[in-house]
This record gives C-alpha cells, sequence and structure tokens, in this order.
C-alpha cells in the first residue's frame, strides 16, 4: 500500500513545472518547456525517494499541448534518453507513476469530433507512460463524462467509444465515479461492461450516490475486482470537503483525525477481506505535504530524522502563527525515543489554523531574515524593513523568497515557510 498525491511538488526546489501560451508555442519554446518539465519531473522523483512517498501522479502538462497539432515536435524521439533515465529512476525508487486527463478529455460526448480529441489526448497520455518504460500499473484515470440528459446513453456511448482505443490506451485506462453525475454503481457497471478497472473516490461518493448505495467499504471490494493482476494494486482517491466551499472543493490539507478514522476503518475492513489494502491518491490543495503527514501517521515507527526533517520544513510556518505551538513541537522532539508523530501533527494542524497577528508574523519574518541577512545589500534590507513596518505580508514573504532563490539558501526553499 502506498499513499501519494498529485502534479505539483511544493517546496521542492526545482521541480516546478513551465506552460507555455499557445501563441508563444514556437518548437523552439515547446522544446525548452519540456526540458524544463522533464528536469522538474526529475527533481520530484528524487524529492519523492528521499521521501519515502512511492504513488505519484505526472501532470498532463509535462508535454505541453501533448495532443495537440500545436506541438508538432518528435518529443519522444528527441527526449528519448531523459524519458527512459526518468522511467528507470522511478523503478528503481519504486515509484507507481499515473496521469489524469482534465476536464475537456470526453470520451462520451454525443460531438464526434470531442470524441476523437479525447482519443488523440489519451494516446498522448499513453505514449508519455510508454516512453518511461511504464508497465500496465501506470494508469490514466479518466472520468465517464457528461450525461447529456440521458445517463445511459451517455454510459453505452462510452462503452462503444473504448471498444474503439488502441490497446496501448486501454491497456492503462481506469474509469472513476465523480461527485455530480455517475455513482460508484453506474461506474462498477460500466467497468465490468469495459473491463476497464474502477478507481473508487471517497468524497465523490459522500456527495453523489443512491439513497440505498451500499457501505462504501463493499463498493471499495467491488471496484477492487475490476483491477486484474497486471494492473497492478487498486487504486483508489481520498479527499475531504473544503468548508463553505462548492461542493466537492477539496480542503487545503488532510485533517488527520478524520483520515486515520478512514484508513484505520480501510485496514480493519481489509484484514478480513480477500483483497489487500489499497494504494491512496490523496487529493489535495497541499499535495506532497500532506501525503508525508499521511505516511507518516499510519507508519508504527520510523526513523527520527524523518520527523525532524518535517520540523524543519514546518518551523517558521507554525512560528509566524502560533509561538507557544512552535515551543510545544520543540520540546516534543526532544525525546528520540518516540515516534510522536500524531501528536506532532495535531499541534502543527491546531497553529496552522490560528490566525496570523501582526507581531507573530513580524517574529517569524525577521527570524527567516537571518538566513539572507548577510548577503543582502544595505537597499534590500531598507527594502524589507518598510514592508514589516507596514504590515505588508504578502509582499514581506515574496521578498523574502525572491532573496533566498537570489542567494540560495535551501534550507529557507524547501521550508513551508512560502507556501503555507
Amino acid at each position: 500500500m502506498s499513499i501519494g498525491y498529485a502534479s505539483k511538488t511544493l517546496a521542492a526546489p526545482g521541480a516546478r513545472m513551465q506552460s507555455v501560451v499557445q501563441r508563444l508555442a514556437t518548437p523552439d519554446r515547446l522544446a525548452q518547456a519540456i526540458d524544463g518539465n522533464l528536469r522538474a519531473l526529475d527533481a520530484a522523483l528524487d524529492y519523492q525517494a528521499k521521501n519515502g512517498i512511492h504513488l505519484f501522479r505526472i501532470s498532463s502538462d509535462v508535454i505541453p499541448f501533448g495532443s495537440s497539432p500545436v506541438n508538432a515536435l518528435d518529443w519522444m524521439r528527441d527526449f528519448e534518453p531523459h524519458l527512459a533515465a526518468l522511467g528507470r529512476k522511478a523503478r528503481r525508487h519504486g515509484i507507481r507513476l499515473s496521469m489524469h486527463p482534465g476536464q475537456y478529455t470526453v470520451l462520451n460526448s454525443p460531438d464526434a469530433d470531442v470524441v476523437e480529441r479525447a482519443k488523440l489526448d489519451l494516446a498522448y497520455h499513453a505514449a508519455f507512460l510508454d516512453a518511461l518504460g511504464m508497465d500496465a500499473s501506470g494508469k490514466i484515470v479518466l472520468h465517464v463524462g457528461g450525461a447529456y440528459g440521458d445517463k445511459p446513453r451517455a454510459l453505452e456511448r462510452f462503452a462503444n467509444a473504448y471498444a474503439t482505443l488502441p490497446l496501448a490506451v486501454r491497456r492503462r485506462l481506469v474509469i472513476e465515479n465523480d461527485d455530480r453525475l455517475f455513482t460508484a454503481q453506474d461506474v462498477l457497471a460500466l467497468s465490468r461492461a469495459t473491463g476497464a478497472p474502477m478507481v473508487f473516490d471517497t468524497l465523490h461518493h459522500e456527495l453523489n450516490r443512491e439513497p440505498d448505495a451500499p457501505d462504501w467499504r463493499a463498493l471499495l471490494d467491488e471496484a477492487a475486482a475490476t483491477w486484474k493482476p497486471e494492473d497492478g494494486a487498486q487504486k483508489m482517491h481520498y479527499a475531504q470537503q473544503a468548508p463553505g466551499r462548492r461542493p466537492g472543493s477539496h480542503t487545503d490539507t488532510i485533517e488527520l483525525a478524520p483520515f486515520l478514522a478512514f484508513y484505520r476503518s480501510l485496514a480493519e475492513h481489509r484484514t478480513d477481506s480477500s483483497f489487500g489494502m489499497p494504494d491512496i491518491m490523496l487529493e489535495v490543495k497541499d499535495k506532497n505535504l500532506s501525503a508525508i503527514k499521511c505516511i507518516l501517521c499510519t507508519s508504527e515507527h520510523g526513523r527520527f530524522s524523518r520527523l525532524e526533517r518535517e520540523w524543519a520544513r514546518y518551523k517558521y510556518a507554525v512560528l509566524e502563527h502560533d509561538q507557544a505551538a512552535y515551543l510545544a513541537l520543540r520540546a516534543l522532539l526532544k525525546d528520540k525515543r518516540t515516534w510522536p508523530t500524531v501528536p506532532f501533527y495535531e499541534i502543527v494542524e491546531r497553529a496552522l489554523a490560528a490566525p496570523v497577528e501582526p507581531g507573530s508574523f513580524r517574529n517569524a519574518a525577521q527570524h527567516v531574515w537571518g538566513y539572507v541577512a548577510p548577503h543582502a545589500t544595505a537597499r534590500e534590507h531598507a527594502a524589507f524593513e518598510r514592508l514589516l513596518e507596514h504590515d505588508d505580508r504578502p509582499a514581506a514573504k515574496r521578498k523574502l523568497h525572491a532573496l533566498a532563490e537570489k542567494y540560495d539558501q535551501p534550507y529557507l526553499l524547501e521550508s513551508y515557510y512560502f507556501v503555507l
């Protein structure tokens, strides 16, 4: 069982993807962006290997306009050595990779042109995973699409279109229940009709299910039965509803208490089930931060240095919100004979939920400033002090981040101070 995250890797220097606007998408700019994105993926894989993360969803935009005539590059040939090396790295570290086309890839549309574009997009995703040398456990996750006023006909159109896909796509394609139209039971029926495995999404099921729907654990087992040995471990999605936002909006972070309750229930159920634990893809705004939190908190023990590394990343974000929590965490981590992951993250969560007061903001910012101060010019120092004086928090943090990059301060760039 692995716990992973999707697309972006936060607070990991070098892992930021590039984009190209269509009017500027010349062959040279596309080639530069692809080269930069493959380097970013390389940095993300290094981060995952270092932090014990074995499940990652690659952004569909890794090859800009990958399925569009806008990009006429033969990127598979031009970047073959780099792509092959990335695949070898992922396999060496046991990192399972997947992709998830966006909302405009609709295989069941009544519009034939939309369907053809969807097929091209799926072919691009499959080609990218093939270029990495991933086996059939590297999946492409897709929603069913629209209902168009006739759900049975929409499901039938999907099945018909699926049957026309090339094997290179069908061996990777998995289908997911959504939060508005197609329930888990709808997708299970479609999975059985097509042979495409089903990805069960917990939040989507909470928001969109039949009144008499079976318990989520029973549906998860039914979904597990759609996965063949060559498909790898069953995959599922876990997310939490963001309070006060539209239904289906993901939280900024995975709240620990409900996640652990879900995880314990799942583990107890699967102990008595014929199926093993599934791979869990977290869908959350803070990406890898929540992945590490959930990995550490579901581990019975681990290297204390991993928790200390997280503390080093969180410390100034915590200090910015709550100095008492900062001191409590320092005290908690003094006893290295323990594995206090849950209390550690409980304190972190409470601290980050507290409002940032002007004094605490200034205190944390000055701590961070101390790393760049020996290198900063008098003009930079004066500019920073003016921002603090006017309590311009966003501008002050942007200034600190720019200086951390300018003066190459990896300790700051790898911290969560700039992303929380």
